[in-house]
């Protein structure tokens, strides 16, 4: 299987807990690749024939890598929330055994989208285990889930993305887009001149950004855009963080796409989002 190399302890940590599964795991910190990469690993542990850990060459392991597996169940909150319907239609299967020989595996991709009538109809589920289906939860951090979620989950952290290198370019982008984030003006002018952005440009400055989100939940906030951050309520913030993982997996798309469209979104996306009522 494909993990990440600074996640190989969690990894370890998965293989021992495989033999005996808790009911709900919960996956944070990392990047939002990374934390995919952990879950889709956890559910092939858990089903793979393979002694020891997940082969990551069997039928069931590819077919969880290509999210076809009949006992992974994928809901996904990277664009949309996750509501209260969509988990409902589920809770047919938990009284249910697994189509396989392992374990079904019903994952939640950044968890912290669910709403809160989606939430309380996971809990009422998770008061009713049923034998042979197990919860996997994604999030950045925790503190983003319901507490009584979190109560009831093993918790794994996952090694917090190293610090990009910064360029002198990248930093003055930065300054550009908390300008505007304050004011509301310049933002435009700086994009809209002819060749001032290409995909490097754009991408440095989203990883950067999403950098300044992790200084933000470890506490770290010793940056004027880290500190800016921390003057977010929680609910913002974690809407900030979806908005850069969009433009993230946008800007990785193998199509062609203009970048500093992309950056406008973005900067017009966070900007009505920190001044939300």
């Amino acid at each position: 299987m494909n993990t990440p190399d600074n996640q190989k302890r969690i990894q370890e940590l998965m293989d021992r807990l495989a033999e005996d599964p808790p009911q709900v795991l919960l996956l944070e910190g990392g990047t939002v690749d990374e934390r995919e990469a952990m879950a889709l690993y956890w559910a092939a542990r858990l089903n793979c024939k393979h002694a020891g850990s997940a082969c990551g060459q069997c039928p069931v392991c590819i077919q969880v890598q290509d999210r076809v597996l009949t006992d992974l169940k994928i809901l996904d909150g990277r664009e949309a929330k996750i509501k209260i319907d969509e988990v409902r239609e589920l809770k047919p299967l938990f009284g249910q055994p697994p189509r396989g020989d392992g374990w079904r595996v019903v994952l939640f991709n950044e968890a912290q989208e669910l709403t809160q009538q989606a939430a309380n109809a996971l809990l009422k589920s998770l008061e009713e285990p049923s034998r042979g289906t197990v919860f996997l939860l994604l999030t950045p951090q925790r503190e983003w889930l319901l507490p009584t979620l979190v109560s009831r989950s093993w918790v794994l952290t996952l090694a917090w993305p190293d610090e990009p290198h910064i360029s002198v370019d990248t930093r003055e982008w930065q300054t550009a887009l908390m300008t505007f984030w304050r004011t509301g003006k310049g933002w435009f002018k700086r994009t809209s001149t002819k060749g001032a952005v290409d995909k490097d440009i754009a991408m440095g400055l989203v990883l950067a950004c999403q950098h300044e989100i992790v200084r933000t939940l470890t506490g770290a906030s010793n940056t004027d855009m880290s500190t800016g951050f921390a003057k977010i309520r929680p609910a913002a913030l974690k809407r900030i963080d979806l908005a850069l993982a969009h433009a993230q997996d946008t800007l990785s798309l193998p199509t062609p796409v203009n970048p500093a469209l992309v950056l406008d979104w973005l900067a017009t996306r966070v900007y009505g989002i920190i001044r939300e009522k």
